[in-house]
């Protein structure tokens, strides 16, 4: 497998570079030369395979001959080792649950294998790993999670102060051991701009070695595919032949999987870019006019985005032809007072308590439908985190219904480690030097 940066397309590199490097020197992103079409008899029988089975498939037919057959399947298998279940709500309406894994969020599947590949590259008596990692809440539980007493490295996690939830902030500084939390006095685009500074400093390149784990790392972006597949596969053996996918979006890196999936050959009728009020890519999409602005805080602090970096991916994914993206790819944004009446019409109509970043994704499936009455696809909105890390989003007779996993529970009983910086990236890099 070769990449190329969206920023040289002449660039080209290892899988096993673009995932230590995680950023080209020039800013852009690491993009595969080519995408493989997966067979379509594979396709035609997927009904027929096991989730670690299909995430197997889809890893070797891109990753090639980067990991031997064998290390690869017993990779897969230990990073994998979860269910994403698509939950069927009524004739064509379902919600695709992954938040099975250990730190109850869709983000376990991109951190568990990319700590995977990067322990199974590392060798014994190679520099210390430094991994920094930019969360806006769910994705830094994971990494945490995911590289947790790995030999090597270390993970430094940067978050906004006061913009996730307890729970969240939990998972973030309650590790210790090779797990280090920042605390940010700013927004996540604050600590996302922080960390991509780090990896174009010099002086910090020449004293570590930096890696990212952020969907900017092409081993988070790879196995995201993996639920897309698994769950047309679901379908599949209920009848289905075409879907629609809503996806709660705020980086575009899971929506960026799906489309990659697309691409590999994963027969997809639309693709739905829901967010929030951060609604750069709709605003994009309606008016032609890519615009960043400072990040809003909402009920949906996941998607907090205000510059997602993943949109250079999608973009080059369709050679810059907007017209042709905007043939699978429609958007809708969310204010958090719908984003509060979608989780209470979702409880009243199907008895299921979705998050907030979920019910964004149910409003904008049921936008689809109304504005497309006859389309009969199997409708899937992406459910990324578990119900109870947003416990003061809820009125009382929905939290009443939310069960705490034990999980969660353990955590309340454990210390937090976590250090405080301001925004200025003369702070930041300090802070690596000193503690180095």
């Amino acid at each position: 497998m070769k990449l190329y940066s969206t920023n040289n397309k002449d660039l080209r590199v290892s899988f096993k570079e673009a995932v230590f490097n995680s950023m080209p020197q020039d800013k852009g992103l690491y993009m595969p030369v080519d995408i493989p079409q997966i067979d379509a008899d594979f396709i035609e029988n997927i009904h027929q395979y096991s989730l670690p089975e299909i995430a197997y498939r889809i890893a070797s037919t891109l990753l090639k001959d980067e990991i031997p057959a064998q290390d690869l399947k017993t990779l897969v298998e230990d990073a994998i080792n979860f269910e994403a279940p698509a939950v069927k709500l009524d004739d064509n309406t379902f919600v695709l649950e992954l938040f099975h894994g250990p730190s109850l969020a869709f983000k376990d599947f991109g951190a568990r294998f990319m700590s995977r590949v990067m322990a199974y590259f590392l060798k014994d008596g190679e520099q210390l790993l430094d991994v920094l990692v930019a969360t806006s809440g769910d994705t830094g539980g994971a990494v945490a999670l995911g590289f947790l007493g790995v030999p090597n490295t270390r993970v430094t996690i940067l978050y906004p102060e006061g913009k996730v939830s307890p729970i969240q902030e939990l998972q973030l500084t309650t590790n210790g051991k090779n797990i280090r939390a920042i605390e940010i006095k700013g927004t996540f685009d604050d600590c996302q701009a922080l960390v991509k500074q780090a990896f174009a400093d010099e002086e910090l390149n020449a004293k570590f070695r930096l890696t990212s784990a952020n969907s900017i790392n092409i081993s988070r972006l790879i196995p995201q595919t993996f639920y897309y597949f698994n769950t047309y596969a679901q379908l599949k053996k209920q009848g289905f032949k075409e879907v629609v996918f809503s996806v709660p979006s705020g980086n575009f890196g899971n929506i960026g999987a799906g489309l990659l999936a697309c691409k590999l050959g994963l027969p997809v009728k639309q693709f739905i870019a829901a967010t929030n009020v951060n609604d750069t890519v709709p605003r994009f999409l309606e008016t032609g006019v890519y615009e960043t602005r400072p990040s809003t805080q909402t009920f949906s602090n996941a998607m907090d985005v205000g510059a997602p970096s993943n949109w250079i991916r999608i973009m080059d994914l369709f050679a810059g032809d907007v017209q042709n993206l905007k043939k699978l790819v429609t958007s809708y944004r969310f204010t958090d007072d719908e984003t509060l009446a979608g989780i209470e019409e979702i409880d009243s109509k199907y008895d299921y308590v979705a998050c907030p970043h979920t019910a964004i994704a149910y409003l904008a499936i049921e936008k689809f439908r109304a504005e497309n009455p006859q389309d009969k696809s199997a409708a899937v909105f992406l459910s990324t985190a578990h119900a109870c890390k947003f416990p003061d989003i809820f009125p009382e007779n929905i939290a009443a219904k939310i069960e705490i996993p034990e999980q969660v529970k353990a955590l309340e009983t454990l210390p937090k480690y976590a250090d405080k910086l301001g925004a200025d990236f003369k702070g930041f890099k300090s802070y690596l030097m000193d503690k180095a």
